[in-house]
Protein backbone atom coordinates (compact mmCIF):
# COMPACT_ATOMS: atom_id res chain seq x y z
CA UNK A 1 0.00 0.00 0.00
CA UNK A 2 2.94 2.35 0.58
CA UNK A 3 3.72 2.14 -3.13
CA UNK A 4 0.37 3.78 -3.82
CA UNK A 5 1.34 6.63 -1.48
CA UNK A 6 4.66 7.06 -3.30
CA UNK A 7 2.88 7.20 -6.65
CA UNK A 8 0.42 9.78 -5.32
CA UNK A 9 3.23 12.00 -4.05
CA UNK A 10 4.92 11.73 -7.43
CA UNK A 11 1.63 12.68 -9.09
CA UNK A 12 1.25 15.72 -6.82
CA UNK A 13 4.78 16.78 -7.74
CA UNK A 14 4.10 16.19 -11.45
CA UNK A 15 0.95 18.33 -11.19
CA UNK A 16 3.20 21.30 -10.45
CA UNK A 17 4.72 20.97 -13.92
CA UNK A 18 8.10 22.25 -12.80
CA UNK A 19 11.27 20.42 -13.80
CA UNK A 20 13.36 22.04 -11.07
CA UNK A 21 10.93 20.97 -8.34
CA UNK A 22 10.80 17.45 -9.81
CA UNK A 23 14.61 17.26 -9.74
CA UNK A 24 14.71 18.45 -6.14
CA UNK A 25 12.11 15.89 -5.11
CA UNK A 26 14.23 13.18 -6.75
CA UNK A 27 17.11 14.11 -4.43
CA UNK A 28 14.96 14.07 -1.29
CA UNK A 29 16.03 11.23 1.06
CA UNK A 30 12.99 9.09 1.89
CA UNK A 31 12.31 7.88 5.40
CA UNK A 32 10.28 4.99 6.72
CA UNK A 33 6.95 6.68 5.95
CA UNK A 34 5.77 5.99 9.49
CA UNK A 35 2.94 8.50 9.31
CA UNK A 36 1.68 7.04 6.05
CA UNK A 37 1.85 3.54 7.55
CA UNK A 38 -0.28 4.67 10.47
CA UNK A 39 -2.90 6.20 8.22
CA UNK A 40 -3.11 3.13 5.98
CA UNK A 41 -3.25 0.71 8.90
CA UNK A 42 -6.10 2.63 10.52
CA UNK A 43 -8.16 3.55 7.46
CA UNK A 44 -7.31 1.13 4.64
CA UNK A 45 -6.33 2.04 1.10
CA UNK A 46 -9.22 4.01 -0.40
CA UNK A 47 -8.17 6.89 -2.64
CA UNK A 48 -8.97 9.55 -0.01
CA UNK A 49 -6.83 7.64 2.51
CA UNK A 50 -3.88 7.32 0.13
CA UNK A 51 -4.15 11.03 -0.70
CA UNK A 52 -4.17 11.95 2.99
CA UNK A 53 -1.12 9.76 3.63
CA UNK A 54 0.70 11.39 0.71
CA UNK A 55 -0.19 14.89 1.92
CA UNK A 56 1.03 14.17 5.45
CA UNK A 57 4.33 12.79 4.14
CA UNK A 58 4.79 15.89 1.97
CA UNK A 59 4.17 18.10 4.98
CA UNK A 60 6.61 16.05 7.05
CA UNK A 61 9.24 16.33 4.30
CA UNK A 62 8.72 20.10 4.18
CA UNK A 63 9.28 20.38 7.93
CA UNK A 64 12.53 18.39 7.64
CA UNK A 65 13.77 20.65 4.84
CA UNK A 66 13.26 23.69 7.06
CA UNK A 67 14.72 21.84 10.04
CA UNK A 68 17.93 21.01 8.16
CA UNK A 69 18.41 24.66 7.24
CA UNK A 70 17.80 25.81 10.81
CA UNK A 71 20.18 23.17 12.18
CA UNK A 72 22.88 23.67 9.51
CA UNK A 73 22.54 19.94 8.81
CA UNK A 74 24.23 18.78 5.63
CA UNK A 75 23.24 15.13 5.76
CA UNK A 76 19.87 13.47 6.12
CA UNK A 77 19.72 9.67 6.51
CA UNK A 78 23.35 9.37 5.44
CA UNK A 79 22.72 11.30 2.21
CA UNK A 80 23.40 14.95 1.39
CA UNK A 81 20.54 17.16 2.51
CA UNK A 82 18.86 19.41 -0.03
CA UNK A 83 20.38 22.51 1.54
CA UNK A 84 23.80 20.90 1.06
CA UNK A 85 23.02 20.22 -2.60
CA UNK A 86 21.12 23.35 -3.61
CA UNK A 87 21.65 25.88 -0.81
CA UNK A 88 19.44 27.12 2.01
CA UNK A 89 17.21 29.36 -0.08
CA UNK A 90 16.24 26.60 -2.47
CA UNK A 91 15.64 24.13 0.37
CA UNK A 92 13.36 26.59 2.18
CA UNK A 93 11.39 27.41 -0.95
CA UNK A 94 11.02 23.74 -1.90
CA UNK A 95 9.71 23.12 1.61
CA UNK A 96 7.20 25.91 1.06
CA UNK A 97 6.13 24.31 -2.23
CA UNK A 98 5.49 20.99 -0.46
CA UNK A 99 3.55 22.71 2.33
CA UNK A 100 1.46 24.72 -0.11
CA UNK A 101 0.67 21.77 -2.39
CA UNK A 102 -0.24 19.69 0.66
CA UNK A 103 -2.67 22.32 1.94
CA UNK A 104 -4.20 22.70 -1.52
CA UNK A 105 -4.85 18.96 -1.78
CA UNK A 106 -6.27 18.82 1.76
CA UNK A 107 -9.26 20.78 0.47
CA UNK A 108 -10.21 17.72 -1.61
CA UNK A 109 -10.37 15.35 1.38
CA UNK A 110 -12.77 16.65 4.04
CA UNK A 111 -13.08 19.73 6.21
CA UNK A 112 -12.52 17.73 9.41
CA UNK A 113 -9.39 16.02 8.11
CA UNK A 114 -8.12 19.36 6.79
CA UNK A 115 -8.71 20.97 10.18
CA UNK A 116 -6.88 18.19 12.06
CA UNK A 117 -3.83 18.22 9.78
CA UNK A 118 -3.68 22.02 9.44
CA UNK A 119 -3.89 22.39 13.21
CA UNK A 120 -0.94 20.04 13.58
CA UNK A 121 1.14 22.09 11.14
CA UNK A 122 0.49 25.21 13.22
CA UNK A 123 1.72 23.32 16.31
CA UNK A 124 4.68 21.97 14.35
CA UNK A 125 5.72 25.49 13.38
CA UNK A 126 5.35 26.71 16.96
CA UNK A 127 7.46 23.77 18.11
CA UNK A 128 10.18 24.58 15.58
CA UNK A 129 10.22 28.17 16.78
CA UNK A 130 10.40 27.01 20.40
CA UNK A 131 13.24 24.62 19.53
CA UNK A 132 15.25 27.51 18.09
CA UNK A 133 14.61 29.64 21.17
CA UNK A 134 15.52 26.84 23.57
CA UNK A 135 18.82 26.21 21.80
CA UNK A 136 20.03 29.65 22.82
CA UNK A 137 20.17 28.67 26.50
CA UNK A 138 20.94 25.64 28.64
CA UNK A 139 17.29 24.70 29.21
CA UNK A 140 16.58 22.68 32.35
CA UNK A 141 12.77 22.87 32.29
CA UNK A 142 11.55 19.39 31.41
CA UNK A 143 7.94 20.50 30.88
CA UNK A 144 8.95 23.13 28.32
CA UNK A 145 11.06 20.56 26.51
CA UNK A 146 8.19 18.03 26.46
CA UNK A 147 5.84 20.70 25.14
CA UNK A 148 8.31 21.49 22.38
CA UNK A 149 8.71 17.87 21.22
CA UNK A 150 4.93 17.43 21.34
CA UNK A 151 4.48 20.39 19.03
CA UNK A 152 7.45 19.75 16.75
CA UNK A 153 7.22 15.97 16.41
CA UNK A 154 4.22 14.37 18.09
CA UNK A 155 1.52 16.74 16.81
CA UNK A 156 1.78 15.51 13.20
CA UNK A 157 1.84 11.88 14.33
CA UNK A 158 -1.21 12.61 16.48
CA UNK A 159 -2.96 14.26 13.53
CA UNK A 160 -2.11 11.35 11.23
CA UNK A 161 -3.79 8.86 13.53
CA UNK A 162 -6.75 11.16 14.24
CA UNK A 163 -7.35 12.01 10.57
CA UNK A 164 -7.18 8.33 9.63
CA UNK A 165 -9.76 7.49 12.30
CA UNK A 166 -12.08 10.13 10.84
CA UNK A 167 -11.64 8.69 7.33
CA UNK A 168 -12.37 5.20 8.67
CA UNK A 169 -15.44 6.33 10.61
CA UNK A 170 -13.87 5.42 13.94
CA UNK A 171 -14.04 7.49 17.16
CA UNK A 172 -10.84 9.50 16.95
CA UNK A 173 -10.05 10.17 20.62
CA UNK A 174 -8.12 6.97 21.35
CA UNK A 175 -6.25 7.24 18.06
CA UNK A 176 -5.20 10.80 18.83
CA UNK A 177 -3.73 9.64 22.15
CA UNK A 178 -2.02 6.75 20.38
CA UNK A 179 -0.45 9.06 17.82
CA UNK A 180 0.59 11.59 20.45
CA UNK A 181 2.28 8.93 22.58
CA UNK A 182 3.96 7.42 19.57
CA UNK A 183 5.32 10.80 18.49
CA UNK A 184 6.63 11.67 21.95
CA UNK A 185 8.31 8.28 22.30
CA UNK A 186 9.74 8.60 18.79
CA UNK A 187 11.49 11.85 19.71
CA UNK A 188 12.68 10.53 23.07
CA UNK A 189 14.27 7.55 21.33
CA UNK A 190 15.80 9.93 18.77
CA UNK A 191 17.34 11.84 21.68
CA UNK A 192 18.85 8.61 22.99
CA UNK A 193 20.15 7.55 19.59
CA UNK A 194 21.97 10.88 19.27
CA UNK A 195 23.97 9.81 22.31
CA UNK A 196 24.28 6.05 21.85
CA UNK A 197 24.67 5.59 18.07
CA UNK A 198 27.89 5.97 16.15
CA UNK A 199 28.11 8.69 13.51
CA UNK A 200 27.79 6.27 10.58
CA UNK A 201 24.60 4.72 11.93
CA UNK A 202 23.11 8.03 12.99
CA UNK A 203 23.88 9.89 9.79
CA UNK A 204 25.27 12.84 11.75
CA UNK A 205 28.01 13.32 14.38
CA UNK A 206 27.34 11.63 17.75
CA UNK A 207 26.26 14.00 20.57
CA UNK A 208 25.40 16.46 17.81
CA UNK A 209 22.23 17.68 19.54
CA UNK A 210 24.01 19.00 22.62
CA UNK A 211 26.81 20.60 20.60
CA UNK A 212 24.11 22.24 18.51
CA UNK A 213 22.50 23.75 21.61
CA UNK A 214 19.66 21.28 22.14
CA UNK A 215 19.24 20.32 25.79
CA UNK A 216 17.35 17.08 25.32
CA UNK A 217 15.82 14.95 28.05
CA UNK A 218 18.96 12.91 28.89
CA UNK A 219 20.95 16.09 29.59
CA UNK A 220 18.17 17.54 31.74
CA UNK A 221 18.07 14.36 33.82
CA UNK A 222 21.86 14.19 33.99
CA UNK A 223 22.12 17.74 35.26
CA UNK A 224 19.64 16.95 38.04
CA UNK A 225 21.84 14.20 39.54
CA UNK A 226 25.28 15.82 39.19
CA UNK A 227 27.04 17.66 42.00
CA UNK A 228 27.34 21.43 41.67
CA UNK A 229 30.85 21.33 40.21
CA UNK A 230 29.87 18.81 37.53
CA UNK A 231 26.68 20.74 36.83
CA UNK A 232 28.82 23.76 35.99
CA UNK A 233 31.01 21.62 33.74
CA UNK A 234 28.03 20.18 31.87
CA UNK A 235 26.56 23.65 31.40
CA UNK A 236 29.90 24.91 30.09
CA UNK A 237 29.87 22.22 27.38
CA UNK A 238 26.48 23.27 26.06
CA UNK A 239 26.43 24.49 22.43
CA UNK A 240 30.13 23.92 21.77
CA UNK A 241 32.12 21.45 19.69
CA UNK A 242 33.02 18.65 22.07
CA UNK A 243 36.43 17.06 22.28
CA UNK A 244 36.69 13.27 22.58
CA UNK A 245 37.51 13.67 26.26
CA UNK A 246 34.43 15.82 26.85
CA UNK A 247 32.24 13.36 24.96
CA UNK A 248 33.68 10.52 27.03
CA UNK A 249 32.97 12.45 30.25
CA UNK A 250 29.34 12.94 29.29
CA UNK A 251 28.93 9.29 28.29
CA UNK A 252 30.57 8.08 31.49
CA UNK A 253 28.18 10.11 33.63
CA UNK A 254 25.18 9.06 31.55
CA UNK A 255 26.11 5.44 32.18
CA UNK A 256 27.05 5.87 35.84
CA UNK A 257 23.73 7.52 36.70
CA UNK A 258 21.67 5.26 34.39
CA UNK A 259 20.24 8.28 32.60
CA UNK A 260 19.63 6.52 29.32
CA UNK A 261 17.69 3.75 31.03
CA UNK A 262 15.54 6.36 32.76
CA UNK A 263 14.74 8.07 29.45
CA UNK A 264 14.06 4.74 27.76
CA UNK A 265 11.67 3.79 30.56
CA UNK A 266 9.75 7.03 30.09
CA UNK A 267 9.40 6.37 26.36
CA UNK A 268 8.42 2.75 27.06
CA UNK A 269 5.65 3.92 29.40
CA UNK A 270 4.15 6.02 26.60
CA UNK A 271 4.36 3.10 24.17
CA UNK A 272 2.78 0.70 26.67
CA UNK A 273 -0.18 3.07 27.05
CA UNK A 274 -0.51 3.32 23.27
CA UNK A 275 -0.37 -0.48 22.87
CA UNK A 276 -3.01 -0.96 25.55
CA UNK A 277 -5.33 1.52 23.84
CA UNK A 278 -4.96 -0.15 20.47
CA UNK A 279 -5.35 -3.66 21.86
CA UNK A 280 -8.66 -2.57 23.36
CA UNK A 281 -9.71 -1.48 19.86
CA UNK A 282 -8.52 -4.74 18.28
CA UNK A 283 -5.81 -2.83 16.39
CA UNK A 284 -2.98 -5.32 16.84
CA UNK A 285 -1.13 -4.01 13.77
CA UNK A 286 -0.93 -0.57 15.39
CA UNK A 287 0.34 -2.16 18.59
CA UNK A 288 3.16 -3.74 16.58
CA UNK A 289 4.12 -0.40 15.03
CA UNK A 290 4.31 1.13 18.50
CA UNK A 291 6.46 -1.70 19.85
CA UNK A 292 8.83 -1.44 16.88
CA UNK A 293 9.24 2.25 17.67
CA UNK A 294 10.76 1.63 21.07
CA UNK A 295 13.40 -0.77 19.75
CA UNK A 296 14.34 0.95 16.50
CA UNK A 297 17.98 1.39 15.59
CA UNK A 298 19.10 3.45 12.58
Amino acid sequence: MLSAVERKIEQFIADLDDKEVAAQYGKLPQGKRLRAKLILKIAGNRLSVVKTAAIVEMIHAASLLHDDVIDDAYTRRNKPSLNALYGNKTAIMFGDVLYSKGFLELNNISSEVAKIVSGAVVKLSLGELKDVSLSKTFNLNKEIYLEMIYQKTASLMEASAGAAAVLAGKPKEAYLVYGRNLGLAFQMIDDLLDITSDSETLGKPALHDFAEGKTTLPYIYLYEVLNSEDQKKLASLHAKELSREEQAWIMQNMEEHQILLKCYAQAKELIDEAVELMNEKGEEALSSIAEEMIDRNF
